[in-house]
């Protein structure tokens, strides 16, 4: 039993079709990336995983458990946590307030000092800039608030929504080594990235989306070798 299983799910916006048939999996301890092209559908059916969207069709299931009627704070106290495009930081409140929002639907606070260490081991520019403003920090510095709030909720799975958007080489660099020891640490990551090169050399396996069906599937290895998928995401 996969960790995550997502089957034959469809969602739509009012008329449109935003995804079709979309079925894929995530094994326990796994990087698995989302990859293609703007408007092929991956944050729908990132959105639709964290409960953000109601499906036309199909299931989601975590755990061996049907979720796809729970609503989406419901499925983050049941160990998924969702980092948006676009960050979604709190701008005007604290990075620490940020980090704190993080932990609300956990119902034991027990662990949370603990969690607030690691997060702070994985991001120290975090634990320098505490008792700045959200909106006051640089767009890696925000990256990495958004990754370590999603964090403070504890998850099993980490949806990752492109974390490398409109970020300078170095933070890019240091944002995927980053997942990486999210990954070694105990958390599944479901990655969606346009960066296709980085998102499947850090991937244990990866999917390929277009227009709001998947296409192709493989390890990240397999993937990085196939010529089609080199000649669209990874030029030529």
């Amino acid at each position: 039993m996969a960790l995550l299983e997502v089957d034959d799910i469809s969602v739509h916006y009012g008329r449109i079709q935003a995804i079709q048939g979309i079925t894929l999996r995530v094994e326990e301890g796994e990087v698995v990336s989302l990859i293609g092209a703007n408007g092929a559908g991956k944050t729908t059916t990132m959105r639709a995983i964290a409960g953000l969207l109601s499906l036309s069709h199909g299931s989601v299931r975590f755990g061996g458990d049907d979720i796809g009627r729970l609503r989406g704070h419901e499925r983050v106290a049941r160990g998924i946590s969702l980092v948006p495009e676009g960050r979604g930081i709190f701008p005007a409140m604290t990075v620490m307030e940020n980090l704190d929002m993080g932990a609300y639907a956990r119902d034991r606070k027990s662990g949370i000092a603990e969690d607030l260490e690691r997060v702070f081991d994985l991001f120290p520019r975090l634990l320098e800039r505490k008792d700045q403003s959200g909106g006051t920090l640089s767009g890696g510095e925000q990256q990495m608030l958004a990754i370590g709030r999603a964090l403070m909720a504890r998850p099993t799975l980490l949806l990752l929504d492109e974390p490398s958007m409109g970020l300078a080489p170095m933070f890019i660099q240091q944002i995927f080594t980053i997942i990486g020891q999210v990954r070694e640490q105990g958390t599944t990551v479901l990655l969606v990235e346009q960066n296709a090169n980085q998102a499947l050399n850090l991937a244990d396996r990866a999917y390929c989306l277009e227009t709001g069906t998947i296409t192709q599937s493989g390890t990240g290895q397999e993937l990085l070798a196939d010529d089609s998928i080199r000649e669209a995401y990874l030029g030529g």
